[in-house]
């Protein structure tokens, strides 16, 4: 019985090895879609696994480690295509073959910059267009390289030309000779409609207007004011006589649609606040008999304007981004947000404050303490001490969804350290946390798509970033932190941090919960890649970043 035993488990031996050696014979290295060939498909499978795209399995993985050391890494990708180029000849390659620098990173990106001030976006054939104040508009294919296609008003300006005479109510009524920020939508009529606004600037004196065009970049028709404010001692747009401390300044509109398709309209600037209107698509202008419609937050002159609206098919909620502050370069403007579940109201933010109580004290003005506490700041004036990057007074966005990618982003201008009052449009990616709020990326967008990131690839060093509530000229510079293994974070600040699937990050420092996500970025200043993170405070209004060093 024995001797039976021992016969079956040397045949036994014996098969599995030579299955073994056939199985060795048959895999071809480089092969990993067993076309039984090694081309420039598999190269790009290779390419797709590094990049966290797709997986691989099996015999496929096994091919795919074409040195023969046991893992598949870049150094294998660069031996692949060191093979298709002819360099060498066989697999598995020797270890010590040199990689190629960088084959696993996206292209550095090359930007290509554009002043447009308080920018407001549409995508349209392919390509997204921004317009502003004075006039101004751009527009580009991909979000990094801008061209500029208009800037100044004046009677040659392409998007209205003779604006100075057809809109020469407008500007009387509003005394100035420039326009502030506009707005644009494509309505379901397949028209452009183009939202102006004019103000004195020394006071509340404006008009709102609508103008129409076939194609996104003019020439636009007048269709007239829509609505007016500062008319001292007399009767405003609802029928009571105009009061600046809790009537709107009619500027900075923003016209959107919720979704089931009917459309709105939010605007105002310090003055009574920030009103929302329904809107006749039909006409392009608000339904009769609204007056300035429904104020959501601010009165008596709280520093508040550029609201913008989008709508969050993901938590199924309305956020309005605002910024608080001043524009100029002392004036500590800052990005905030709040949701709601209705596009006019009421709004909430992070900490689960009403915004319709964001608002100065009575018989105040530029009141910020009030309104400090509101709204979670996702933004505000930074510095990056290593790559010497930075904001001073980022604001006045718009946002963009692209339902295809699932991709937000949200574009602003912005000044910049030590450069005075030079401005310039930026782009950066937002996401949503786990507690169902947007976050932003730390640096401009370069063409990233979030990915699949290991312990590894997120513990390390980073200059971080905490945004606070204030509204302050003071810029906040990076401090350097770490990110260790074990799940502590030490160097200027202490506490805990855990990744969580595969990009969700929550850290715990001081005590306090923020939540947000890694992404791997281009740092144009230390001019390389690296990881990031961005989060929002649990319960809370303040957002914190960290970017690789």
């Amino acid at each position: 019985m024995k001797k039976v035993c021992a016969a079956l488990i040397t045949a036994f031996l014996i098969s599995a090895l030579c299955g073994s050696s056939m199985r060795a014979a048959e895999l071809m290295y480089g092969d990993l879609n067993d076309s039984k060939s090694v081309d420039s498909i598999d190269y790009a499978i290779m390419k797709s696994y590094l990049l966290g795209m797709r997986s691989l399995t099996g015999d496929a993985l096994t091919a795919a480690d074409v040195n023969g050391d046991g893992s598949v890494n870049s150094i294998d990708y660069a031996i692949m295509k060191q093979y298709l180029l002819g360099i060498i000849s066989v697999f598995p390659a020797s270890e010590q073959v040199t990689p190629t620098p960088q084959v696993t990173l996206p292209p550095v990106p090359e930007f290509k910059y554009v002043t447009v001030h308080d920018p407001s976006i549409i995508k349209t054939n392919d390509t997204y267009y921004i317009i502003g104040s004075h006039l101004a508009a751009a527009k580009s294919k991909d979000l990094i390289r801008w061209e500029q296609i208009s800037n100044g008003v004046s009677n040659s300006n392409p998007l209205m030309p003779n604006v100075y005479i057809k809109l020469k109510t407008a500007f009387e009524w509003a005394e100035t000779d420039t326009l502030w920020a506009g707005d644009w939508i494509q309505l379901k009529n397949g028209k452009y409609y183009m939202y102006y606004c004019m103000c004195k600037g020394d006071s509340p004196r404006s008009a709102l207007g609508v103008a129409v065009s076939d194609n996104i970049e003019g020439p636009y028709e007048d269709l007239g004011i829509i609505l007016k404010s500062g008319m001292w001692g007399q009767k405003s747009e609802d029928g009571t006589v105009y009061d600046a401390t809790k009537h709107p300044n009619v500027v900075d509109p923003h016209v959107f649609y919720d979704k089931d398709g009917k459309l709105w309209m939010v605007y105002g600037s310090y003055s009574g606040g920030i009103f929302i209107l329904k809107m006749d698509e039909n006409t392009g202008k608000p339904v009769f008999g609204q007056g300035y419609g429904k104020r959501l937050l601010g009165l008596n002159h709280s520093r508040i304007e550029g609201a913008f609206i989008q709508y969050s098919p993901e938590t199924d909620y309305y956020y309005m981004f605002l910024s608080f502050g001043g524009l100029d370069a002392s004036g500590g403007y800052n990005i905030r947000v709040c949701r709601s579940k209705n596009p006019d109201g009421p709004y909430v933010d992070s900490s689960g404050k009403n915004m319709i109580n964001c608002h100065g004290a009575n018989g105040t003005m530029f009141d910020d303490k009030s309104i400090e506490p509101y709204g979670a700041k996702l933004m505000g004036n930074f510095y990056f001490a290593d790559s010497k990057l930075g904001y001073v007074s980022p604001g006045h966005n718009s946002t963009y969804y692209d339902e295809v990618t699932n991709k937000y982003f949200i574009v602003f201008h912005t000044r910049f350290p030590g450069r005075g009052e030079e401005h310039q449009v930026r782009v950066h990616q937002m996401f949503i946390n786990s507690d169902g709020w947007h976050v932003i990326a730390p640096h401009q967008y370069a063409g990233e798509t979030i990915g699949k990131y290991t312990l590894d690839e997120v513990s390390g060093t980073y200059a971080y970033i905490n945004h606070g509530t204030d509204i302050s000229a003071s810029v906040k510079s990076s401090s350097k932190i770490f990110l260790n293994k074990d799940g502590t974070v030490s160097g200027s600040v202490s506490g805990r941090w855990n990744l969580i699937g595969d990009n969700k990050i929550t850290l715990t420092i001081g005590g306090v919960e923020y939540n947000g996500v890694v992404l791997k970025q281009y740092d144009a200043g230390l001019k390389k890649f690296v990881m990031t993170f961005t989060a929002l405070q649990k319960g809370g209004n303040t957002a914190i970043w960290g970017s690789g060093l």
